[in-house]
């Protein structure tokens, strides 16, 4: 079954999908304990912000971006900004070197995926390691980088829906 190109209504490809990784962040925030263990923490808006770079330069996405970092700031109790800044690094690096994902297979978008989600992540723990002047656990990071680069196939699920959407941008 194919779905075919989806019209490129902002309301469609940047407002629900943000909606969407804010709601799946909340809902994973939830303190439930099994076994001893937490949920983990993926950061949902990282496959947000990456489909949005690969899809086609926008005005209104970072503001997209900006938006869901304030907000996991305000939910995780991070330094205001710490989040925002993360996410737009990766996105403008997406957004940067969108001429080289084009045409790309499923394989090499997850390793570009992979690579932005390491960058926001290291971005944050050097962020976080000049603000609180001790350096966070790298096993708890580790664990948040897994549980987010395993969200790949939703950012690719956005890609597939839009990616041909506007033809004056391929």
């Amino acid at each position: 079954m194919s779905w075919g190109a989806r019209p490129l209504e902002p309301w469609r490809w940047l407002a629900v999908p943000m909606l969407q990784a804010l709601a799946a962040t909340l809902l994973f925030a939830i303190p439930i304990r099994m076994f001893g263990l937490g949920l983990p923490e993926p950061v949902f808006p990282m496959a947000a912000a990456f489909a949005w770079a690969v899809i086609r330069p926008s005005v209104l996405a970072p503001f997209g971006v900006l938006i869901m970092g304030l907000f996991l700031d305000l939910l995780w109790g991070s330094p205001v900004g710490l989040w925002a800044v993360c996410l737009l690094l990766a996105y403008g690096v997406a957004l940067a070197g969108r001429s080289m994902t084009a045409g790309q297979s499923r394989g090499m978008l997850w390793a570009w995926y992979a690579a932005l989600t390491a960058l926001a992540m290291g971005a944050g723990y050097l962020f976080t390691m000049l603000d609180v002047k001790a350096a966070p656990s790298p096993y708890a990071m580790g664990w948040q980088f897994l549980a987010t680069i395993v969200l790949y196939p939703f950012a690719h699920r956005l890609i597939e829906l839009f990616e041909d959407a506007d033809v004056r941008f391929r």
